[in-house]
């Protein structure tokens, strides 16, 4: 019995029905609803009218924002310097910083915490200094492996065109480099910013309980059983991460069509 293209399709409908369909449909019906399953738009109200609950929201923003640009700061000329085929000439040092992330997450967060015990920088007295400390050192890799695919595409014959026509460093880095990059960079920034502020384990860990992000309060009302206020909080954080996804695909189209445009 040959099998049809289109049968193909069915373990991954299957799939999609079953772990992504359903569970969000749960999720919007915890969302909206009371503890009887009646229709509530209690979980919304309380969301919107908790200063502690948008206080956790704005912190999560501000840490998310943060390592944000502090890995794209490290992690650009890193990318850039291991894209050179002048400084590196195989693949061992893009595995050296691909590594850790080889090592499980709760190990690395456990160790960093005590690397910063050691050096006197521990949570208790320096609670948003320790998190951020863990929170580059996990994501910076995820901002490098973007950046440094893209940059191996640099088309170098603009970047000399424009050095041989007069244009400074920084000219040539903001009008050839940025522009050549920029999915790279808008693919870095998504890939850092989400999983930052839905992540709880580095922060609890190294903020010694001190620092509580959106992540840590969804698992907190989920864990007391609170399930249509920890259902709304994920709405929340699945329409960010929607909205992230969509300027992502802007800015990817955008270099499309330039590219289309120049007849690349």
């Amino acid at each position: 019995m040959k099998f049809k293209r289109k049968q193909l399709v069915i373990p991954y409908t299957l799939f999609l029905f079953l772990f992504v369909i359903i569970p969000i449909a749960l999720i919007f019906y915890y969302a909206f609803s009371d503890i009887n399953g009646h229709l509530s738009f209690a979980a919304l109200v309380n969301f919107f009218t908790s200063t502690t609950k948008l206080k956790v929201l704005l912190v999560s923003f501000f840490v998310g924002l943060l390592n944000t640009a502090l890995c794209l700061i490290i992690g650009f000329p890193l990318a850039y310097f291991l894209a050179r085929k002048k400084y590196n000439k195989n693949t061992i040092l893009v595995m050296l910083f691909v590594m850790p992330m080889w090592i499980n997450f709760v190990l690395r967060t456990g160790a960093t915490r005590d690397l910063l015990d050691w050096i006197n920088l521990s949570g208790g007295k320096y609670p948003y200094l320790a998190t951020m400390i863990g929170m580059v050192y996990n994501f910076l890799p995820f901002t490098i492996l973007p950046l440094y695919s893209t940059m191996l595409n640099l088309d170098q014959s603009q970047i000399e065109a424009a050095a041989d026509l007069g244009a400074n460093p920084l000219q040539v880095f903001t009008k050839t480099i940025i522009p050549q990059t920029l999915p790279g960079l808008v693919s870095a920034s998504t890939m850092v910013f989400m999983p930052t502020m839905s992540s709880y384990v580095i922060a609890d860990v190294l903020s010694e309980g001190q620092i509580s992000l959106f992540g840590s309060s969804i698992y907190l009302h989920f864990s007391n059983s609170q399930w249509n206020e920890g259902s709304f909080m994920a709405l929340i954080m699945l329409f960010i991460v929607g909205i992230s996804l969509l300027v992502s695909n802007y800015f990817n189209k955008k270099k499309v069509n330039e590219k289309g445009d120049q007849g690349w």
